[in-house]
């Protein structure tokens, strides 16, 4: 019974997520300013990175979830951006919500990435930048401010990113 309410509970959150996602108007790109609020959290080694540790590059963080099928779309184009501009000072800190990591490193396996995957179990991070929709992506500028937040993805949103990136970089 405690695991079907488990994958109830799950079920309910997935669907309010989907909610969310298909009201909000605003699921292209805003423009935003002001610091990144600083955070830690554990990556998929158990090491605990701060954002504060990649101040002076330009930073997007991704926050997804495994049950989230435009961020399984938008995983494998965060990865070619990456590889693109990582030389030239930049990160992507892949964000997962969920409160179980296993299914997180599941997807990882089956869509593997080599920027840093951190894990918000008790989604303290998600609220400190106001997540209402996954994916949501946030352009933090050498200088520790945001820059750009991104709700929902849809085909297309990577060329967007690519051009605020280029944007950051050259800053």
């Amino acid at each position: 019974m405690k695991q079907l309410f488990k994958y109830f509970k799950s079920g309910v959150y997935a669907l309010g997520m989907a909610a969310i996602l298909a009201l909000n108007p605003a699921n292209a790109d805003t423009t935003t300013e002001g610091p990144a609020p600083d955070f830690a959290l554990k990556n998929n080694s158990g090491k605990n990175l701060r954002l504060s540790e990649f101040r002076g590059e330009v930073v997007m963080i991704n926050f997804w979830a495994s049950w989230c099928a435009p961020c399984r779309q938008e995983m494998p184009l965060l990865e070619e951006l990456y590889s693109q501009y990582q030389p030239m000072g930049f990160t992507i800190l892949g964000v997962n919500v969920e409160e179980d990591s296993s299914k997180a490193k599941q997807m990882l396996r089956d869509i593997p990435v080599s920027f840093p995957i951190l894990f918000d179990n008790n989604s303290k991070v998600s609220k400190l930048y106001n997540v209402v929709a996954m994916p949501s992506t946030v352009l933090v500028d050498r200088n520790g401010n945001v820059r750009y937040l991104h709700q929902g993805y849809k085909p297309g949103y990577e060329d967007a990113y690519q051009q605020q990136v280029r944007a950051l970089i050259r800053e």
